[in-house]
């Protein structure tokens, strides 16, 4: 067990400046991506820190988030007396590693290993020695109050999970949000869903109040992405409210009520979506989409490998009884209505070549004796990305190669979060 407290949650910037005075430490250090490092995040930050009287070093990191990068970032960090990082997921999480980095070297050794498994853990006695605030300008990722962060690498991103990752405060502000763009607060709100219907459905234990908690989580999840699809086809951009309330969810879907007890590599499709985005240079939800339809088909088949059919019937059930306008009955068709309704990008072009090389490095990295993807083969692999993917039409007779690059649609970050 950790003796780390949970992540306090503080609503509003405004927030630091009570908390501030009762720190230790005097200068903060400021980490902020550069997307955001002018904006009025950053500024009202940089008011409640001279109200609180503490001098401000800044950074703009824009490293790649290798180890070699971390690794040079916790240099940056290791005199630091309070670190705040301003930012999306790959910025959060390179300011979690950094931090923990410079105050155990274990960390850095534990990354540093060779091997073939995309999960890293990190030894329960690594803990930081200075806070950690993160205020998140995405959503869908929760970084913000996660024991989890992706590193990349030369064989595709990893997972590592470590009680010492967990930040001290997450600072939650619709100002933080306001220049994300419409379509990736939409897939934040498909990324939340994703995870936690995926470890609902992919565990097949029935878990009553845990159960209950997530039910009420996906419901709220469905009516807040059918609110902001509407806005969004009425040419009207979200207002504070919907996007302070899409973040806390997105947060609060970390919470150990929701997934305590559970498997925690119940979530098979975050590991075909996280090779797939990796290996097509997708958005991590364009390939999330792309999956979970064929991977529910498997699921209502009756495949218990995948998941629990009669915990997706329960699931879906909860969906469709606050989603309007009203979805298919069916969980297969109806997780494609709710991605259409949702204007979630899923289409995704890729030769039959490629598709073997991404299923073959998923199951190096997540299956094949691992824990994470458990008995699944290559072939049950190969089967649910076979038709996650169309194969684009060839203008002449030569076979498609491996180099020939896929054809999509995905801008901005990947993440690598389950």
């Amino acid at each position: 067990m950790s003796g780390r407290r949970p992540t306090q949650v503080v609503h509003g910037i405004g927030g630091l400046a009570k908390w501030l005075p009762h720190q230790k430490g005097r200068t903060l250090t400021l980490l902020a991506d550069p997307a955001v490092a002018e904006s009025e995040t950053v500024d009202q930050i940089l008011a409640c820190a001279a109200w609180a009287g503490r001098p401000v070093e800044r950074l703009v990191p824009d490293g790649p988030g290798t180890l070699e990068s971390v690794t040079a970032l916790a240099e940056r960090l290791r005199d630091s007396e309070l670190v705040v990082a301003v930012g999306g997921g790959t910025l959060l999480d390179q300011t979690k590693l950094a931090v923990l980095m410079s105050a155990a070297p274990v960390v850095r050794d534990r990354l540093a290993m060779r091997g073939r498994s995309g999960l890293v853990l990190l030894p329960a006695e690594a803990v930081p020695v200075v806070p950690v605030v993160t205020v998140p300008t995405t959503v869908g990722t929760g970084s913000e109050l996660s024991g989890g962060a992706c590193l990349a690498g030369p064989s595709g991103k990893r997972l590592v999970l470590g009680n010492g990752l967990q930040p001290d405060v997450a600072v939650l502000d619709p100002v933080a949000t306001r220049t994300l763009p419409v379509e990736l607060l939409a897939e934040g709100v498909f990324e939340v869903f994703f995870r936690v219907a995926g470890m609902y459905v992919g565990d097949p234990q029935d878990l009553p109040s845990e159960d209950a908690f997530t039910r009420t989580l996906i419901e709220r999840l469905t009516v807040l992405g059918a609110e902001l699809a509407s806005a969004r086809r009425a040419g009207e951009a979200p207002g504070n409210a919907l996007r302070l309330e899409i973040a806390k969810l997105s947060g609060v879907s970390h919470g150990p009520w929701f997934n305590q007890g559970r498997d925690p590599c119940a979530c098979k499709g975050w590991y075909l979506a996280n090779e797939l985005s990796t290996g097509l240079g997708l958005r991590k939800m364009t390939a999330a989409a792309a999956v979970l339809p064929p991977l529910w088909r498997r699921i209502a088949e009756g495949d218990v490998r995948w998941g629990s059919a009669p915990r997706l019937r329960r699931l879906w059930q909860a969906v469709t009884s606050v989603h309007l306008p009203a979805l298919p009955a069916d969980p297969v068709e109806g997780i494609e209505s709710l991605l259409d309704s949702w204007l979630i990008e899923r289409g995704i072009d890729a030769s039959a070549e490629r598709t073997e090389l991404i299923a073959r490095s998923t199951l190096r990295a997540w299956g094949d004796g691992l824990p994470t993807l458990g008995a699944l083969t290559l072939a049950d692999i190969r089967r649910v990305m076979d038709q996650a993917v169309r194969q684009p039409p060839t203008t002449d007779f030569r076979r498609p190669s491996p180099a020939d690059g896929p054809k999509h649609h995905g801008r901005g970050e990947t993440s690598c979060r389950p």
